[in-house]
């Protein structure tokens, strides 16, 4: 395979636990969608669903697929200002240098960001039960009589 920005072969390399072909020229990564996962599954592990939309909108580029020729799309990784493109054909991603580290920065922040949101709930339904439970709504009653 091509490295789509330089034309070099790109070679196969481990990263973050995870099997990618990297560029030697511009160290840019070509990684399939189940690698793509398991970059994320590194820093993000509440499941898929959680994760949230991959792709929201994306523009053609002048880079080809290294494995089928099929120009690359281009988009903003779960609509951050992370700058990835993807083959229409589902053949893989790439992701610039050093890109890897910053989609697991982002699945970190994720995943905190999820489980903050989950507690808000959690506590705002046990506010809202004990509001309505008789001793309240009855102290309520008391204050306005």
């Amino acid at each position: 395979m091509k490295c789509p920005k330089c034309n070099v072969d790109l070679v196969p390399e481990v990263r973050h636990g995870v099997d990618m072909n990297l560029c030697p020229s511009c160290k840019g990564m070509w990684m399939d969608a189940q690698e793509l996962d398991q970059l994320e599954n590194e820093a993000f592990d509440l499941g898929e669903d959680a994760k949230g939309t991959l792709v929201f909108d994306a523009a053609p580029t002048t880079q080809k697929c290294p494995v089928c020729a099929a120009t690359l799309q281009r988009f903003n990784y779960h609509a951050y200002a992370l700058e990835m493109a993807f083959c229409p054909n589902q053949h893989g991603y790439w992701l610039d240098a050093d890109a890897d580290a910053r989609v697991l920065e982002l699945m970190k922040d994720e995943e905190r960001g999820y489980e903050r949101s989950v507690r808000a709930e959690y506590q705002w339904s046990r506010t809202m039960q004990r509001m309505r439970s008789g001793s309240f709504l009855t102290k309520l009653k008391d204050l306005f009589r």
